[in-house]
Order: C-alpha cells, then structure tokens, then sequence
C-alpha cells in the first residue's frame, strides 16, 4: 500500500486555497437557538428610541446606530441607520454556530460587526464548507468539519480556525481546489474524482500540526475508495439533512422523564447510560456521545450551556422561550444520535491515517512537480461575483 509521510502531506491550505476568517457578531442578541425570540428582540429593539436604543444595540467601533453599510448578499434587510430602524423583523436564517450546534441569525449586515460577505455570495443549496476547528495541542476530536449551512467558523475552545468554501462561485461552479488537483488524482487512482470526494477524503483523513492542517494524499484506488466512502457517511452524519439518522433499536436514546421548563444543570450517569437535564432523563445515552469532544470541549455540554446560560437582565439577549421549546429535546436526541455514530467511525479514521502514514503516496512535493503547487495567489482571494445587484448603504446599489 502507497501512503504518504506526515511531513510530506499537503496543506489543506494550499489543496483548498481560498478561506475566510470566522465572523464577528459583535454582539450576542441577533443569534439564538430559535428564531421567535430574534423576532421579539428586535420588536424590542426598534420600539426603543434615542440612548435606551443604542444601549440595546450594544455598540462598538464597526456598529453603531448611524453606521451606514451594504446589504448582506441575497438578504432583504434594510440598509438605512439602525436609528430610523423599523418594521419587521428581517427574516431569520439558520446558520451552523460553531461545531454541531444549529441556531438562528437575523440576517441584518447592521447588527453584525463583520459578517463576511463574500461567503453570503457563495451560499446556496450547493455549497458546502469545510471548517477548520482552532489547534488545541492534544486536544482529540475532529481536525475538520462541514457543514452546508452558512458557518459562523467559531471554534469552542475561542480559537478561530478558517472556513473553506468548496466552491468558489454559486451554484457549484469553479470548485476551490488547486488547478489541476482533480485531474492529477483522477490520473493517479484510474478513476474520476469530484470535488466532493476530495472534500470528504479530507473529512477523513486531515489532522493538524505545528505547520497548520494537513491532508495525506494516496494514489492506492482502493484506500482512496475506503477514504472517501467514509467520509460521504462523515457528510451526511455533518449536513443532518434528508433521511434522519438513527441509531439501531435498542440504542436508540428517548425521554425517560419529562424535561423540565427550565432545567439549569445537565449531568451524565455513566452506569445507566442516562443524560440527566434537570429533573428530566434522556437514555440510553452512549458515553461516546457524551464525551465527543471538539478543541478540547465536550460539545452536548457546549450544546445545553448556550440554551440555559444566565444573561443580563435588561438585554436583548435575556428575551428568549419562557420555558424549554420541544423543538430543543427533538434536537439534542437528534445531536446525541449523530455524535454516538460518529464516534462509531473513530476507528476506521484511525485505521486510515495509520494506513497513510508511511512513505509513498501523493505528496506535496509531487504536487509541485506536477505544478499544481503552488497555487496562483489569485485563489487565495474570492471570485468576482455579482448574480444580482446588492444594495448598499442608505438604499444605494453596490458595485462589485
């Protein structure tokens, strides 16, 4: 078998060339696990006027109630001064916030310090990201993650790693991959290659070192084969989008006890396999899925902190559901699901890197000779694109 060394194994950064940093809210109010209590924020928000209103803002140097701005691509929010700020509420998106945890965001380029348009421009039903989770020196956990949703590229443990687009324009168009990468793999295996694949091979074989994210390439079809097949299941565990994972019969965790309207502390009983939520009991619970972990933090701990963390009372922050939403149990039996099967996966991932970690393989220095390293500095940049006029500020049509 052909693999590759560890000090040989490309740069996910220069495989997938073009990246964004993670955004910056700024401010916590316009996010939240559900989208009536954004509604009812901002209700709050334009009812208030004149100093009462900017408190509620919460301002800082890039927003504040007379700060003029763009437009976030293919939203319809408004973009006159928050000071004049009326009527509905802009339509709330879902977004992936952070690892395994999807929430809701009012789409309002005014509310967000530094939203990252150019991914807005690129997110479609295509599209997916890949997320590069910050480096916790032995931390364990996934290296990467995806998700096709719009991700915020938060790491838990507050060290922003880089988000990737796979595609670099709408509608699956120009893959962001090194030229000729696709060709050279298909060349070397004896077989077609997509952008997908390398995407989920990277799912399942990058880890990272001192030099940042790597992604051992293999030019064996069948271990390419075994990669890539593991991680689609990867993916489709990530997206949770079409059929609903499930986890066989008799492992499959329910609501032992009602949950409470307001549980304030979770706790996991090994014995029993049972996640306590207050007076409420979830199992069976694998204690795989309780101890996944993502830079170091246990994420269904992460998961129930951002739903019952006290807030400051007087904010926007501190409106949200008066007692614990059904939706959220359906969501976290659904997040205890995909961790414990991902977990399921940990030793064929295992396996694989150890597979490739010998000499041989595609490796950086190969790609170089083969001169798809390195990549024109133009791909590390984003693509001009402009499928419909954005509006800027104050109502005026950017130019892009």
């Amino acid at each position: 078998m052909l693999n590759v060394t560890h000090d040989d194994a490309p740069l996910l950064a220069d495989l997938m060339p073009w990246s964004v940093a993670p955004w910056r809210l700024g401010r916590s109010w316009p996010m939240a696990p559900d989208a009536g209590s954004l509604t009812a924020r901002w209700n709050a928000f334009v009812r208030a006027e004149g100093a009462d209103r900017a408190a509620l803002l919460q301002p800082s140097r890039s927003r504040t109630l007379r700060t003029a701005v763009a437009q976030l691509p293919g939203q319809a929010s408004g973009t006159g001064r928050l000071a004049q700020a009326s009527g509905r509420c802009p339509e709330p998106v879902r977004v992936a916030h952070g690892p395994f945890d999807e929430q809701w965001l009012i789409p309002d380029h005014r509310l967000i310090d530094a939203a990252r348009p150019e991914l807005w421009r690129v997110a479609d039903p295509q599209q997916l990201f890949l997320v590069e989770q910050g480096r916790v020196p032995d931390a364990g956990g996934p290296e990467v993650l995806a998700t096709g949703l719009l991700p915020d590229g938060r790491s838990p443990a507050g060290r922003p790693g880089r988000i990737r687009p796979l595609y670099r324009r709408p509608t699956g168009v120009e893959p962001n991959l090194a030229p000729g990468l696709l060709e050279l793999l298909g060349s070397r295996l004896g077989l077609p290659v997509t952008a997908e694949d390398v995407l989920t091979w990277a799912l399942a074989t990058a880890y990272v070192d001192a030099k940042g994210c790597r992604v051992p390439l293999t030019d064996d079809p069948d271990v390419w084969a075994h990669g890539v097949d593991l991680g689609h299941r990867m993916l489709w565990l990530m997206l949770r989008s079409g059929e609903r994972p499930k986890l066989p019969g008799g492992r499959r965790p329910y609501v032992r006890a009602p949950l409470p309207a307001r549980p304030a502390e979770l706790l996991y009983d090994r014995e029993e396999e049972t996640l306590e939520v207050g007076e409420g009991r979830i199992s069976p619970v694998p204690a795989e899925a309780w101890d996944f972990r993502v830079s170091g933090v246990r994420v269904v701990e992460l998961w129930f902190e951002r739903r019952t963390a006290p807030t400051e009372p007087g904010t926007l922050s501190a409106i949200r559901p008066a007692k614990w939403p059904q939706e959220w149990t359906s969501e976290l039996l659904e997040l205890i699901t995909v961790l414990a099967l991902l977990s399921e996966l940990q030793p064929r991932q295992t396996e694989l890197r150890a597979s490739l970690a010998g000499p041989g393989g595609i490796t950086a220095e190969a790609l170089r000779k083969s001169a798809v390293l390195p990549v024109p500095e133009h791909l590390r940049r984003p693509a001009s694109v402009l499928d419909h006029p954005e509006e800027g500020p104050d109502g005026q049509f950017a130019l892009l």
